[in-house]
């Protein structure tokens, strides 16, 4: 939800300061209460979680997509006009792959918080590794509330390795240029590296205004 919606406002620089006023205002939720409050309403269900989680995610996805489309030089797009490329082309061939690390950051954050932030299943019933940090907490069991406290950061850590592994494979500067022939003492930057992606991917041919 959060990463198309982050694509179009980026991408046509509409709605930016309304996505960030309620991103803001998302963050600014208080998470139990959401449970608590959800749960009322849907007791017997998984909602009341998924909802938090939710809430949770959305804003730090919605605003580095936004961002991160937005803050793509307006070279890179004028480029890949001339070339012949749609909106909709320069889009996903050309400023998603230069993008992908601060998208990716995002995600990262998100995925972190949300593994954290799990664990208040537990408060409405529902289970999870809040499950031992609450049992202990009510059997004053320090030694419980300490080892599910470990494995909840551990998991959040390793969540977060995980993406920061991503961030640096799917960097576009290390792979945008291959297979080009530049000029002597050239060096590739972000505009080059990302047009070879979409010429040499997307099928659209150097030559401006002309299509394979």
């Amino acid at each position: 939800m959060a990463l198309p919606i982050g694509l179009l406002v980026g991408h046509t620089g509409r709605g930016s300061l309304l996505a960030a006023m309620l991103s803001n205002v998302w963050r600014a939720l208080p998470t139990l209460g959401l449970v608590i409050l959800v749960f009322r309403i849907e007791p017997l269900s998984i909602w009341p979680v998924l909802v938090a989680l939710v809430v949770i995610a959305v804003p730090p996805i919605l605003l580095n997509t936004d961002v991160a489309i937005r803050s793509i030089d307006p070279g890179v797009r004028d480029a890949a006009r001339g070339m012949g490329m749609t909106g909709t082309q320069a889009l996903w061939r050309v400023e998603v792959p230069i993008a992908t690390p601060l998208i990716l950051a995002g995600f990262r954050s998100a995925a972190g918080q949300v593994v954290a932030t799990a664990t208040i299943a537990a408060f409405v019933g529902l289970g999870g590794l809040g499950r031992y940090i609450i049992d202990g907490y009510a059997a004053r069991d320090i030694g419980q509330i300490t080892g599910g406290a470990i494995v909840v950061a551990v998991l959040a850590l390793v969540v977060e390795g995980v993406f920061a592994l991503l961030q640096r494979t799917l960097a576009p500067d290390r792979t945008a240029t291959a297979g080009m022939v530049l000029p002597p003492g050239h060096r590739p930057g972000r505009l080059t590296g990302a047009i070879a992606v979409a010429t040499r991917d997307g099928g659209v041919s150097p030559e401006p205004g002309r299509s394979r």
